[in-house]
């Protein structure tokens, strides 16, 4: 019986698990396909928004490829605009320029034809003075042999006399001759030399730069300043034997003030004291070393100056000891005047005025740049910069032309080319151009009073007055004394003794100035 129970309640247990399962089983595969519905949803769901999505990009791509090819169409058009524009610009700048070039060829080829015209006219002058002239020696043989029969003087005293008669009385016909011949080859002269000295100035503008004899160095504080007199003033002795300069420190804070005539070892001089100072460790021997290190960084810069200044004027085929002495020429001065800056001036304008008189461009440029070359050894040898650049020329066997530009430029033989003459020209202009030079306050009085002092000294000079830096005098004559034709003379005799007694860069002009006043009192 109670086997009976336990099957029975085993089979009970059997069936009701076996039905849970069932139950489990069918509520799993309705679970099921409800999660799969519900996936399936969410799938066309995120189909959809992707199809969407796709199709707002498609629209937002063409909407960019249309803004990008408009605005590409607008730019082009702007460019093709700006083009056509500048092209016309380019074409009436063009047709000025053309205009302009034919007015010049027109103004010229009348200047040429004046020219012509005055040349002729002095030829024939020329020929009417010879005509003269032998009519006065027929004259004057005529008169001898009368005098020489009618009176009982030789024919030698007979003509002594009728020389100084002739001589007293033609001196107004002499003086108005010589004035307008003169004036005649001015005019003819001034035509071309203003054409060739505008051509040259205004082709060329070259920077002025004048340098001074000291140099002003700041301090980040004062105790720098006793670090760099050092222990009982080693450092600030070391600095001075060293650089060769003269190291001046006052009362003024934070300042210390470098002095010396030469530019090169001035600079070497900066430059290693400021590196001294951004090192801080001021001592004996860190001085010579950075000296050295100042000293070698120089001699490189200017080695590539000199190569940078023949680059630029298209020049080659230079001793590199030429090309180092052209750039040392930057730290030299004379009158306040750079010599370098002086030397490429001279060089330009020597090179345009060479090649409008038919000469050689390049090496009139050459010459012009060597003519100054002794400056950069003045310091270091005896001599004068024309001898030292001479010597210079000869030893690296310069052209002739050079050599010659070198020794004539201040007189100490003539010019034998054009291109000599160009230099010579070209370092009046450049010496005596305002603002050039500075000049000590004395030696200007000095050549300003001995200017006066010449024309004061002529017979019949009233006054004098030298004016425009002693680049012009004027002299008040006295009119009973001097006449109209006589001034004329006396402004050439006061010239030439200008010339040969008063050192002046440039030229001086000479005028003479005489009137007649006449006064009546009416009672």
């Amino acid at each position: 019986m109670i086997t009976w129970i336990i099957v029975s309640s085993a089979l009970s247990a059997l069936v009701a698990g076996g039905g849970s399962y069932l139950i489990s089983r069918k509520l799993s595969h309705a679970n099921l396909e409800v999660l799969l519905e519900q996936s399936k949803a969410k799938a066309k769901a995120i189909e959809y928004e992707a199809e969407r999505i796709l199709q707002e990009s498609k629209i937002k791509a063409k909407e960019l490829e249309l803004e990008s090819q408009q605005k590409y169409e607008r730019e082009t058009a702007k460019i093709i605009k700006e083009y056509e524009n500048n092209l016309l610009d380019f074409k009436k700048e063009r047709l000025k320029e053309t205009q302009k070039i034919e007015r010049e060829q027109c103004k010229l080829d009348h200047e040429r034809q004046l020219i012509s015209k005055d040349k002729n006219a002095l030829l024939l002058e020329q020929e009417s003075l010879k005509k003269l002239k032998t009519t006065y020696q027929n004259k004057i043989e005529e008169l001898t042999q009368k005098l020489t029969t009618i009176s009982a003087i030789t024919k030698k005293e007979a003509k002594e006399l009728l020389f100084e008669k002739i001589q007293e009385e033609s001196r107004q016909e002499i003086a108005q001759i010589l004035r307008r011949q003169e004036k005649q080859l001015k005019e003819e002269a001034k035509a071309r030399a203003a054409y060739i000295l505008a051509q040259a100035t205004s082709r060329f503008a070259g920077e002025f730069a004048a340098e001074r004899l000291i140099h002003t160095i700041m301090l980040p504080s004062d105790d720098m300043k006793a670090r760099i007199i050092g222990k009982e003033g080693r450092n600030i002795k070391t600095l001075e034997m060293i650089c060769g300069v003269d190291i001046i420190i006052d009362d003024t804070p934070g300042v210390i003030i470098i002095s010396s005539h030469n530019l090169y070892r001035r600079s070497i001089a900066v430059q290693t004291i400021q590196k001294l100072i951004e090192d801080g460790r001021i001592q004996p021997a860190r001085i010579e070393e950075i000296y050295q290190k100042c000293y070698e960084e120089f001699e490189q810069n200017i080695f590539e100056e000199g190569q940078r200044v023949i680059l630029d004027l298209g020049l080659g085929n230079i001793h590199p000891d030429i090309i180092k002495l052209i750039g040392k020429l930057r730290y030299r001065a004379s009158y306040g005047q750079n010599a370098l800056s002086h030397s490429l001036e001279v060089a330009n304008l020597a090179g345009i005025i060479a090649a409008e008189l038919g000469g050689d461009y390049l090496l009139a440029t050459r010459a012009g740049l060597l003519h100054d070359i002794g400056k950069a050894r003045t310091h270091d040898f005896k001599g004068t910069h024309v001898d030292l650049g001479a010597e210079i020329a000869r030893r690296y066997n310069e052209h002739p032309v050079v050599l010659n530009a070198i020794l004539s430029h201040h007189g100490d033989e003539e010019a034998k080319s054009i291109e000599a003459a160009a230099v010579c020209a070209a370092d009046a202009l450049s010496a005596a151009r305002p603002g050039a030079r500075r000049e000590v306050l004395e030696n200007y009085l000095r050549r300003v009073s001995e200017i006066e002092k010449i024309a004061l000294s002529k017979m019949g000079v009233l006054h004098a007055y030298a004016i425009n830096a002693g680049r012009e005098v004027r002299v008040i004559a006295k009119s009973e004394d001097i006449s109209d034709d006589e001034s004329y003379l006396l402004a050439r005799e006061i010239a030439k003794d200008i010339e040969a007694n008063v050192q002046y860069p440039g030229e001086v002009k000479v005028s003479v100035i005489r009137e007649t006043r006449a006064c009546a009192i009416a009672e």
